[in-house]
């Protein structure tokens, strides 16, 4: 036997038991909140062609994609990101719709880098799209859901970043950098990294009046107060219309009563080029990555076909469990699970209530009594399998 077999690739993992028990008691928590909010399930393929996730659409690198051939040739990957695929499934079916859709959805992206040391290739991913509405009250409601959503699983200690793209590109526009030296900088402010920033700008022979200004990006972090300091570092159209969003953001999200789990970062940047406005990531305790991630697409339907506004998040449901656990949060496992243990002349009277049982909802195992075994093995196995009760039925 070739026992290599019996492992899995690097950077995927098998779940069983009472942990894939765990993760689907998450994902129908999650889902039943996002419901509550009108959103319906959409599932699109696990593959797509290349160009669904190319580079005009501002995604993951075609470096780090699994890509294939089919049989006639064409390019294929398995999708690294869902909203792209969000996107392009909108544009199909909806393309006349001009009222906003609600949509969700879960399941697995893969992504081939080996930048991600210790990280999963494979995860599966839960969110919702708001299609059709640009107002500042889809981005309140997005968020709020969101927030109800995490508190629903158990998990208290959380924090909401929110930033805004177009500040970051006011700002640019404002100190006259070119598009490449944009690119450049917004790479770098992704990755938190204001060091390579400014060596970068004096390498570019950027005055340091306008490095002084971006740099200055770096401290804009906080409550709702932080952003009158902000909207004083420029007075570019742009610069100011991000400010008087989020402020008004702010207020939606009083109206739902979430704003104590919010703070503002205006130098929040994300590696997805398709984000136009509203931008965030929600930290925990206990994981060293984001676990959701979101914001406001405005321009990424129009590229399939379908003029219309968006915004939305992703949940990294792994990530999720990891922090739960970490954070030592019992997750509420609903099923009832007995086990019936009988010896051989006793199969009909177990079989018999294995059934009663089973027609009051409750999961039921039968096993026959091995007497190489003792009642403490069949506990054991039990415990270790997630089962609340046992039952001997023995002559």
């Amino acid at each position: 036997m070739n026992t290599e077999l019996i492992h899995t690739p690097e950077g995927v993992r098998d779940i069983y038991g009472k942990e894939y028990a765990n993760k689907l008691t998450i994902q129908n928590i999650l889902h039943k909140q996002i419901h509550l909010y009108g959103y319906q399930d959409i599932q699109t393929p696990t593959f797509e062609y290349f160009d669904v996730f190319g580079k005009e659409i501002g995604t993951t690198p075609a470096k780090d994609l699994f890509k294939f051939f089919d049989s006639d040739g064409n390019i294929l990957c398995l999708r690294p990101d869902f909203t792209p695929s969000m996107a392009r499934c909108a544009a199909k079916y909806f393309v006349d719709e001009d009222l906003p859709l609600r949509l969700s959805y879960v399941g697995n992206t893969f992504s081939n880098t080996s930048l991600l040391q210790g990280k999963l290739k494979e995860t599966t991913q839960m969110g919702a799209e708001l299609m059709g509405d640009a107002s500042v009250e889809a981005d309140g409601e997005i968020i709020a859901m969101l927030i109800d959503a995490l508190q629903q699983t158990g998990l208290k200690q959380f924090r909401v970043n929110v930033g805004e793209i177009d500040y970051f590109k006011g700002i640019c526009e404002d100190l006259t950098l070119n598009e490449e030296q944009e690119s450049v900088i917004r790479n770098y402010i992704s990755n938190k990294n204001f060091f390579a920033v400014k060596e970068y700008l004096q390498s570019e022979k950027v005055a340091e009046d306008k490095i002084k200004v971006i740099m200055a990006i770096e401290d804009l972090f906080g409550s709702v107060d932080m952003l009158e300091e902000a909207g004083k570092l420029s007075n570019h159209p742009l610069v100011q219309g991000a400010i008087e969003r989020l402020k008004s953001l702010y207020e939606v999200l009083c109206a739902y009563n979430v704003e104590k789990y919010v703070s503002f970062d205006l130098g929040m940047l994300s590696s997805y080029q398709y984000y136009t406005g509203i931008i965030f990531k929600v930290y925990t305790i206990g994981i060293g990555d984001v676990v959701v991630k979101g914001g406001r697409y405005d321009k990424l339907l129009p590229y399939f076909g379908k003029n219309s506004p968006a915004i939305g998040f992703v949940i990294v449901i792994d990530d999720l469990m990891q922090a739960l656990k970490r954070q030592k949060i019992e997750i509420p496992l609903k099923d009832k699970n007995l086990l019936i243990v009988y010896d051989g002349l006793g199969f009909e009277e177990a079989l018999k209530e294995a059934k009663t049982h089973r027609d009051k909802g409750v999961n039921v195992q039968l096993m026959r009594f091995d007497t190489a075994k003792s009642t403490a093995d069949y506990e054991a196995y039990a415990k270790n399998h997630g089962i609340n009760q046992v039952v001997y039925l023995m002559k």
